[in-house]
């Protein structure tokens, strides 16, 4: 694949996760490039990515004036995995809307990279933020400000695989929704809420984030079956409305770590949330079933991508 002009700057970000205005880097200056493409399910998988740039630039790290150079670098190697971990639901029932999810370059989750110990680190490059979709097709039912006016708001939180739990924390209380908290008492501990961080072995972690307070039924050192209820979906933390947010990375760092991509077993394809419209709005407020399938699709082995509207099995079903 190939990148210039416009559609290049499209997938250029500034480090305050914002799209950089040109292609034009000051010296000492970083941006973050991000792109995503897909093959067809036929195509041969490559076992790495290579990725060379085209620039004109100082010749040398001292040059600042003058006539710039044609420069090539061929940077970022990347090892492809071999396969995809395969995860059970962390949720149950119908109507769970993906949020925030894959795969646009400018998305909440995909863009956010944030400096942890000396490198710039993509935790939630595969994050999505679950809420739930009544009957009416309704994210919010009543007061906006309240909490119990979300279909989603304690619901029970499954664990997606079996493993051992390595970090937990069940005190903060629940954001009013429509106020984000005030960034001087955010930490690395508290911004995601209320949490609970799963060891799944070989490597792998599961986080969820934003737990109702006192809801955790985990601790330290305990181990888990899939499907095992850990807690209850709350507004705890960075958050400004009741969701659950999930993502799989390769430590038990919540930020300090890589994102990693997954496939759910199995859940039901009901539609999508129109996504037009949906970036038109100020909040969730509204009725957002308009993309609903008449005759829903059952999956299995796939990872759902943003504003999907899916039915999980009823909890201990596969």
């Amino acid at each position: 694949m190939t990148y210039e002009g416009s559609e290049l700057l499209a997938h250029l970000r500034m480090l305050a996760n914002l799209p950089a205005a040109n292609a034009t880097i000051e010296f000492n200056g970083t941006r973050l490039f991000l792109i995503d493409f897909a093959l067809e399910a036929s195509a041969m998988r490559p076992k790495r990515l290579l990725h060379r740039f085209e620039v004109l630039g100082g010749a040398t790290p001292s040059h600042t004036a003058g006539t710039p150079a044609p420069l090539s670098y061929t940077v970022a190697p990347f090892d492809l995995v071999a396969g995809l971990q395969e995860l059970g639901p962390p949720l149950a029932g119908k109507g769970w809307v993906v949020l925030n999810g894959c795969c646009e370059a400018g998305g909440v989750h995909r863009s956010t990279g944030l400096p942890v110990n000396g490198k710039i680190c993509f935790a939630q490059r595969f994050a999505i933020d679950w809420m739930r979709m009544d009957d009416g097709g309704h994210l919010v039912n009543g007061d906006p400000s309240d909490v119990h006016s979300y279909p989603d708001y304690g619901a029970d939180v499954l664990a997606v695989a079996d493993g051992k739990v390595v970090d937990t924390l069940n005190t903060l209380v629940d954001q009013k929704p429509g106020h984000l908290p005030d960034p001087k008492t955010i930490t690395l501990e508290n911004i995601d809420g209320n949490h609970v961080v799963l060891d799944l072995g070989d490597g792998l972690f599961a986080f969820y984030a934003h737990l109702q307070k006192g809801s955790v039924t985990v601790t330290r050192g305990d181990q888990v079956k899939r499907g095992q209820v850990l807690a209850k979906l709350g507004n705890t933390g960075n958050t400004s409305a009741p969701h659950l947010h999930f993502h799989l990375m390769d430590s038990s760092s919540v930020l300090g770590s890589s994102g990693l991509p997954y496939v759910i077993d199995s859940f039901v394809y009901a539609g999508q949330v129109p996504a037009a419209e949906f970036a038109q709005a100020t909040g969730v407020e509204g009725n957002w079933s308009k993309g609903l399938l008449t005759t829903p699709s059952p999956r299995r082995g796939q990872f759902p991508l943003d504003l999907a509207v899916v039915i999980f099995p009823a909890s201990g079903q596969r």
